[in-house]
């Protein structure tokens, strides 16, 4: 089991509402990805759920039942925080054990489900050493075996691989999906990192000023976001936003835009546009655009470009064979119209 539910659920500090109404269910078994910038909400809700945090009004409900004023030990759940919070003085072994000992599990279980959760994480051999002896995703591997040993219904992970360098961090993303695909346990994860968002859950609630302003698969939000918020915070490159041409624009701006709506909608105000549908042809055929910067990354390259007229650079991610692009060169735009997106002037997607 280990549903998890969330109805009309809002939390103040003093007059202050961070928290502005979350209606959620987190389906038994799903890996949940909570996502959104800095002072969002979401580790506050993910507290909330935790019992770190009283909820100021709404229900929350795991499988089934009430868990507003149960204690954080009575609700089945487990929390791996940012930091690992490992007792210096305890072995990777005793750390693990140590919530079973105070539960007051003998020592022979005990044993038996730390080994057990060490060989699901595969650090069997780090059982005897002391935190000071492990690398930083060594402790956080035995942080999340901490949780595991409690076998709780329900995991709840905060930005855990924050302090992780990029490679770590990739290794412990393919490391947690393994582990949910294993343990089949119900996960919550809060990140702001949309890469994790993206390759980790199975959906995603995307949050902003203490509300979601979406819920679904990670594809779905991408290709179909519900607004412009979501919009630029899913995808790297950020989407292109062009906005609606005023009545002196340029001719480079108006035919961007005529190219963009394969189909007129006479209510947008913007159109998006992913960096992979914009299109560059080095002979210059199409909307004139000029390099402004070039990232090579070896087999892709992103281009950073000025349209004349058009206020923000357009980002185009194109292959290897623009490896050879510098700023200054003039290239072609060719937009890729079946992809484009437009929005009303509220940011709202239009059908």
């Amino acid at each position: 089991m280990g549903q998890v539910e969330l109805q009309g659920v809002r939390k103040s500090f003093g007059e202050q509402e961070v928290i502005k109404g979350i209606d959620l269910t987190v389906r038994a078994g799903e890996f949940m990805v909570f996502v959104g910038p800095s002072g969002c909400g979401k580790s506050t809700t993910l507290r909330m759920i935790a019992g770190l945090e009283s909820i100021s009004a709404g229900t929350l409900l795991i499988d089934g039942v009430k868990a507003n004023g149960l204690r954080p030990a009575d609700r089945g759940a487990a929390m791996v925080f940012q930091s690992y919070a490992l007792y210096p003085h305890m072995t990777v072994a005793e750390n693990m054990g140590f919530s079973l000992k105070m539960a007051g599990v003998g020592k022979s279980e005990r044993e038996t489900q730390v080994r057990r959760t060490a060989d699901i994480l595969r650090m069997t051999e780090l059982l005897d050493r002391f935190p000071k002896e492990l690398s930083g995703g060594q402790r956080q591997r035995v942080a999340i075996g901490r949780a595991i040993v409690r076998k709780p219904k329900v995991f709840l992970f905060d930005e855990p691989l924050s302090n992780l360098d990029a490679a770590l961090r990739v290794n412990m993303r393919i490391e947690l999906s393994r582990l949910h695909q294993e343990l089949g346990t119900t996960m919550i994860y809060v990140t702001h990192d949309q890469v994790e968002a993206m390759t980790m859950g199975d959906r995603i609630a995307v949050f902003n000023q203490g509300k979601i302003e979406q819920l679904g698969a990670p594809m779905d939000l991408y290709n179909r976001p519900a607004n412009q918020f979501v919009a630029t915070f899913l995808g790297a490159p950020r989407i292109n936003l062009i906005h609606q041409p005023a009545a002196d624009a340029t001719p480079a701006h108006r035919q961007l835009w005529a190219l963009l709506q394969l189909k007129p909608e006479p209510l947008a105000q913007h159109m998006g546009l992913r960096p992979e549908h914009l299109h560059v042809d080095l002979q210059g055929q199409g909307i004139p655009a000029t390099v402004v910067l070039a990232e090579h990354l070896g087999d892709t390259s992103v281009l950073y470009l000025r349209v004349d007229g058009v206020s923000d650079l357009l980002n185009a991610k194109v292959g290897a064979q623009f490896s050879a692009c510098a700023k200054g060169q003039v290239v072609g735009l060719v937009p890729d119209a079946q992809a484009a997106l437009a929005f009303d002037a509220q940011g709202q997607l239009l059908a």
